[in-house]
């Protein structure tokens, strides 16, 4: 299991935190979510975390600072930054998987990136060996998952739905195992399934033909009217009810 955390919320420390202890003790992978004015793939949920964190005074380079953090914390487990393209673009693209790689990230999303445009920060990601990982969406063409799949690196983002993150209560489990089907014919990349998860129901039915889940908005809910005093437990405890219910 992979749990999404934007930094900077409900503050940078706080959020630095959790994204430690759920990577140590709870999940297998952590993606630190750079919080952006208008992350177009992103739901409500998301959308107000980011707001939150930019008016804090969030930045792309707090995020790099925030996962050398984390990094710290755990030396071994995967951790990911995902965010979206103008920023990374402003900031310098060298500069930013040059920095990344320097913290210890060992990955990178880029939701609004397609893979025709992403050769020039694809071969910087080679030079300092951090995987640019793609996502594959339910619209995707034979051809277009084939040419996706052919570039990835790291794992398959799965998109479960059409549409935008957020959680939900009902997901096409058919269509997404045969979607996934699909998919493992064009790669031996590991497939982790996002856009969403929100209850170990989910976690474990689409356990029986994908290698992970990705659980974000759904995390982000639980603590989200919380006292900060009480954000880190609580984040903790929603994840371990996901782990408890399953096993």
């Amino acid at each position: 299991m992979s749990s999404f955390i934007t930094v900077g919320f409900p503050s940078e420390n706080v959020s630095i935190d959790i994204a430690s202890k759920l990577l140590k003790n709870e999940v297998d992978m952590i993606e630190l979510g750079i919080p952006f004015s208008d992350p177009i793939a992103e739901g409500p949920t998301i959308q107000k975390t980011s707001q939150i964190a930019l008016s804090q005074g969030i930045t792309l380079d707090s995020c790099i600072k925030a996962a050398k953090k984390v990094r710290i914390s755990n030396n071994k487990s995967p951790i990911i930054l995902m965010g979206y393209f103008n920023p990374i673009l402003k900031y310098g693209l060298n500069n930013f998987v040059k920095k990344s790689s320097d913290s210890g990230v060992d990955g990178i999303i880029i939701p609004d990136l397609p893979v025709e445009e992403s050769g020039q920060i694809r071969i910087i990601c080679n030079k300092y060996r951090i995987h640019l990982i793609p996502l594959i969406a339910p619209t995707s063409t034979p051809e277009r998952i084939n040419k996706i799949c052919k570039h990835a690196k790291g794992f398959i983002y799965c998109v479960s739905v059409k549409g935008v993150t957020g959680a939900r209560k009902k997901l096409d489990y058919k269509g997404l195992e045969s979607f996934v089907s699909q998919i493992r014919k064009k790669t031996k990349l590991p497939i982790l399934i996002g856009f969403g998860i929100s209850t170990s129901d989910q976690i474990e039915k689409i356990g029986k033909f994908a290698d992970g889940v990705i659980v974000g908005s759904s995390l982000l809910n639980s603590i989200m009217d919380c006292e900060e005093t009480e954000v880190v437990d609580k984040a903790i405890n929603f994840i371990k009810s996901l782990k408890t219910e399953i096993s």
